[in-house]
């Protein structure tokens, strides 16, 4: 069976004679064009505003100067770095016949000197270099990211916005709480409907009430309490109902079965699909390094040391992982995994729990995506019975 690529080296062969290459540095100003041109002696170096139908223009300009000098031209690929345009342009591009490529930013080796210099025209030859390496097959030079569809993009919001939402409700919460405890009252829960009927009765340890100015203040942060309350809301009301209406196939089915373990619910579950399980990674390593919970080791010579976790892949997973990891402790706790963290945890200290909970949130990771893709259930792992 054939493993899925993992965009690290290119599987097409690379004839260079037929082949228009082309990489864009991308800014907020300008575009910065480079290219390879068969049959064209110089390297074609482009700067134009942000504008997808010149850029285009441009590409067909250089593969009629390769035909017009004798060569023909089979194949355009082009790439640029993933970064704050997204991939709306890679998407754009392939609809007009166009080979394109994200390059992951991190994956490009750069200089370590002290003091680089660094201009859009060194960053294009460098990104011609790793491109044209990689397009030959050769490992090392870069990697590239999946391309998702505008659906795939747009069903990762409401997971991300509602994330958004739950941390500016906690600061507010703990902005309020603030500034209540300088005035020296304790024990307010701004959190709750009937708070804003409790803010006029609070008072000082001296008696009196809370000044105006900071009175109004909390007022106004009730009232964006409430919003964001209403804002949660609805995106988790809507969400359930899309989800009751969907077919129970592809995403849907996988956040249905991730549901089904009693300690996970629809919140997670819909992070965990359209974030990562739903990806077409390779293998279980894959799936552990997208998520940045690999190790980070240190070795030269006689030195060996762990340099802790990687951190380079999903920041949300990570963190949605390892809380995950903590409540799958309390609610599954005679499944394989609980028991192995128990086993070699008892009468470890705190750091060492806090170590080993990283080492059981991966293990969770590469069990889920196994779950779902195989139907592999997690030894010991309780489910919910059907309503």
């Amino acid at each position: 069976m054939s493993q899925p690529n993992d965009l690290s080296r290119s599987l097409a062969p690379f004839e260079q004679d037929s082949t228009l290459v082309a990489v864009i540095e991308l800014s907020q100003s300008s575009w910065l064009i480079a290219a390879s041109v068969p049959g064209v002696e110089r390297q074609p170096l482009k700067k134009i505003v942000p504008d997808e139908a010149a850029l285009l223009r441009l590409l067909h300009r250089w593969r009629d100067e390769a035909i017009r000098s004798g060569s023909t031209i089979t194949r355009i690929a082009v790439a640029f770095e993933a970064g704050r345009d997204g991939v709306w342009l890679a998407r754009w591009l392939t609809q007009r016949g166009i080979e394109i490529h994200v390059i992951h930013s991190t994956s490009v080796a750069i200089s370590r000197e002290h003091r680089r210099a660094k201009t859009d025209r060194l960053d294009t030859a460098m990104l011609m270099r790793v491109f044209m390496g990689w397009l030959r097959g050769e490992r090392g030079h870069c990697g590239m990211v999946a391309v998702p569809t505008i659906e795939e993009e747009d069903a990762k919001r409401p997971s991300r916005e509602r994330e958004n939402l739950v941390g500016e409700r906690t600061r507010i919460v703990n902005r309020m709480k603030a500034a209540l405890t300088r005035l020296g009252i304790r024990g307010f829960k701004p959190e709750l409907r009937k708070a804003p009927g409790l803010l006029e009765s609070l008072r000082t340890p001296e008696g009196s009430p809370i000044p105006r100015n900071t009175l109004d203040e909390m007022r106004r942060d009730l009232a964006r309490l409430a919003m964001l309350r209403d804002q949660i809301k609805d995106i988790e009301q809507t969400r359930l109902a899309r989800l009751e209406q969907a077919p129970s196939t592809g995403p849907t089915g996988m956040i249905r079965l991730l549901a089904s373990i009693i300690g996970v619910g629809i919140e997670t579950a819909d992070m965990l699909v359209h974030e990562v399980l739903s990806r077409n990674l390779r293998d279980r390593r894959a799936v552990a390094r997208y998520a940045g919970l690999t190790g980070a080791p240190d070795e030269s010579g006689s030195k060996r040391r762990e340099k802790g976790l990687a951190k380079s892949g999903n920041a949300r997973v990570r963190r949605g992982l390892i809380q995950l990891a903590w409540r799958f402790l309390m609610f599954q706790k005679e499944s394989a995994l609980a028991v192995w963290f128990r086993t070699r945890t008892e009468g470890a200290s705190g750091t060492r729990k806090t170590k080993m909970i990283v080492a059981l949130a991966r293990k969770l990771l590469i069990a889920l995506w196994r779950m779902v893709t195989a139907g592999e259930v997690p030894h010991g792992v309780v489910l919910r019975q059907p309503a």
